[in-house]
């Protein structure tokens, strides 16, 4: 990422703003900043270079007289890190001196995977106006991608090699049985070209897939921040409650969703507050909650979310609900109307297709029928799922 020089930053400032540069008078609102961050990562006009802004920078070019501490510029590069942005574009942010006084320059490159949306909207810039995007805008940003539309989990993950994967559990406990699944006309392949017709390498490259990484990798988290599952226990009904209990999972799939479910039919089964009185209900024969349901959703949650973003899934376990938020929009034909039917689109299909051959998932698209009829059997409400542009949420209240 290129940043201006001297000459080059002095014709941002004075030139006045484009479709390509945006001046700020202050970092105060992050809102408007999101937005047009959003608007230079679609790049409508296809300039196919990196947009700019101007953060410190008046209208009429102008430069505020005015200091941005070290929490500002975090504040600035974590913009959008919090699942309002979607898909994360690449962004850089730099303090530069102008004429004596300081201003931000955050450079943000066209995105590879238009359109970004910020807060489910996308936006664009028109000349020097930020707009939400009309339909035919929205069509035109979006031709761009489908030349190069690859699901983000069978991307490479540049930078990584064969040796961050582990080559243990790879070769030897999944790429056998994967191989036999898919017939002769990849056993006769070598070990590399099963491992791409499988999505595990890139391609030609011998570059591993962000989706390889999560599965097999030594340590995922390090190359996906967000690729972890926070869990909480409450003693309570809201989240100010006391903790009982607070976990983090991360690693290979393998690794995380055993453990991630035995803690989570503990918590339901042994350590749930019985009536939210306090008393901790016994073991018992009917579970106040569909354990076969929670262990679906959350498995949903891992399979379905954006890995685009540094949030992770949350499972938070109060005494009359279980709340499971999975961080990204619904994607592709999924909406509100038909998700409960059952309807799927994958965002994740490398990951999708990894977790059924692990035996974390039966076959495709039986995942919500699944949770529902689990709900019905042990007497619980119908569970409710909520939409947002960051995320979906399903809670599943105990049984009476």
């Amino acid at each position: 990422m290129n940043f201006p020089d001297d000459a080059q930053l002095d014709r941002l400032v004075t030139e006045g703003c484009s479709d390509r540069v945006v001046r700020r008078r202050s970092a105060g609102r992050m809102k408007p900043i999101r937005k047009n961050i959003c608007a230079l990562a679609n790049d409508l006009p296809g300039h196919a270079e990196a947009g700019v802004l101007l953060i410190g920078v008046e209208a009429d070019g102008a430069v505020a007289d005015r200091e941005f501490s070290d929490r500002t510029l975090q504040r600035l590069a974590d913009l959008g890190r919090d699942g309002t942005v979607e898909p994360l574009p690449t962004i850089g942010v730099q303090k530069r001196r102008w004429r004596g006084r300081e201003i931000v320059v955050i450079l943000v490159e066209p995105s590879e995977v238009p359109p970004v949306r910020s807060s489910g909207v996308v936006w664009v810039r028109v000349g020097p106006t930020v707009r939400a995007a009309s339909p035919e805008e929205e069509r035109l940003v979006g031709e761009r991608r489908r030349a190069r539309d690859t699901h983000f989990d069978l991307r490479p993950a540049h930078g990584a090699t064969l040796s961050d994967l582990d080559e243990e559990v790879l070769l030897r406990r999944y790429l056998p049985p994967a191989v036999a699944s898919r017939g002769p006309e990849i056993a006769d392949l070598p070990p590399e070209g099963q491992l791409r017709t499988l999505g595990i390498l890139s391609g030609d490259e011998r570059t591993p897939t962000w989706g390889s990484l999560l599965a097999f990798g030594r340590a995922p988290r390090e190359w996906l921040p967000g690729a972890y599952v926070h869990f909480r226990h409450l003693d309570g009904e809201r989240k100010s409650d006391g903790i009982l209990r607070r976990k983090v999972f991360a690693g290979r799939l393998s690794e995380v969703l055993p453990a991630l479910e035995g803690e989570l039919e503990l918590a339901v089964t042994v350590g749930t507050p019985s009536a939210c009185d306090g008393r901790r209900s016994r073991r018992s024969a009917s579970p106040p909650y569909p354990i076969g349901a929670l262990r679906e959703l959350v498995r949903n949650a891992v399979m379905h979310r954006s890995y685009e973003t540094d949030v992770p899934v949350r499972v938070r376990c109060y005494c009359d609900r279980v709340e499971v938020r999975s961080p990204g929009s619904l994607y592709g034909i999924v909406n509100e109307g038909n998700f409960v039917q059952g309807m799927t689109a994958y965002r994740n299909p490398l990951v999708a297709e990894i977790m059924v051959r692990l035996g974390f998932a039966r076959r495709f698209g039986v995942g919500i029928p699944l949770i529902l009829r689990e709900s019905e059997r042990n007497g619980n409400p119908e569970p409710e799922f909520r939409f947002r542009p960051a995320g979906v949420t399903a809670v599943v209240r105990a049984a009476p």
